[in-house]
């Protein structure tokens, strides 16, 4: 990836920051994005130790334009050639705890602001002689069925078609993918895994026996931005360690 620029949202910690620092270990220049300026900031750090250009953009994409990290990129670095959305999430909750606001509200969260950030984005992307390429962050859950996962699930599952049918509307000049990551260990699963019983319970159900690590999906994301993807498009990459069905048993009672 040498000489590129990727934006990268949810890059403060967790799955963004790994994505943005393997980038750059792979020759690009970033531009990283999320709510808490402290946090981009360890992440430029990152970056910039493997002697690429990062540019942190604290911005809160539930309510700011995602636009502007295109703008962004090509004010910086004069180019855009990759972009990662990574933003998104939803916290497990019992079915009649969850409205159709929750729904509503994390699908905008979720899809609406990849898809917001494309519209950007893509402009740029046309203007690269080999076109551009996109990776969407969705989950092993949009695929799969567990109780308390209504909200997240949904939303992830529809990332997951949405990366299909980008990919069919933008190519042949853009590459649109996804990666599916099972449980990893980011400060965000150890809220649902805090208990030592319940984070076995996710190694059992794990062929691999073990949590995944930012940097596999990293590995995952540089691949599929990569001259090494070059014929990949409408993919969705299962780094997931064999997750065949998840089983967690979060402590969600039965609907009496």
């Amino acid at each position: 990836m040498d000489d590129r620029v990727a934006v990268v949202t949810g890059a403060g910690r967790g799955l963004g920051a790994a994505i943005a620092v393997g980038f750059a270990q792979a020759g690009a220049d970033v531009v990283i994005s999320a709510r808490t300026a402290d946090d981009l900031e360890r992440v430029r750090g990152a970056v910039e130790a493997t002697g690429r250009r990062a540019l942190a953009v604290p911005l809160d994409l539930a309510t700011a334009d995602p636009g502007e990290l295109a703008e962004a990129a090509i004010a910086e670095f004069g180019r855009l050639d990759t972009v990662v959305n990574n933003v998104g999430g939803a916290m497990p909750k019992p079915f009649l705890d969850t409205s159709v606001r929750d729904l509503v509200g994390s699908f905008a969260f979720n899809v609406g602001t990849a898809h917001a950030l494309l519209l950007a984005a893509v402009p740029h992307l046309l203007k690269n002689e080999d076109g551009g390429s996109v990776v969407n962050i969705t989950s092993s859950i949009g695929r799969l069925s567990d109780r308390g996962y209504l909200t997240y699930g949904t939303v992830k599952a529809a990332l997951t078609h949405y990366t299909e049918l980008a990919a069919q509307d933008l190519s042949p000049r853009i590459r649109v993918n996804a990666i599916a990551p099972g449980a990893v260990a980011t400060s965000a699963l150890e809220v649902v895994a805090a208990d030592d019983g319940l984070r076995g319970q996710i190694e059992a159900a794990t062929p691999l026996r073990r949590l995944g690590e930012p940097e596999d999906i990293a590995a995952a994301a540089v691949y599929l931005a990569s001259p090494a993807a070059a014929y990949v498009t409408g993919t969705v990459v299962e780094v997931d360690g064999g997750l065949a069905a998840p089983n967690f048993a979060l402590p969600i009672p039965d609907v009496q």
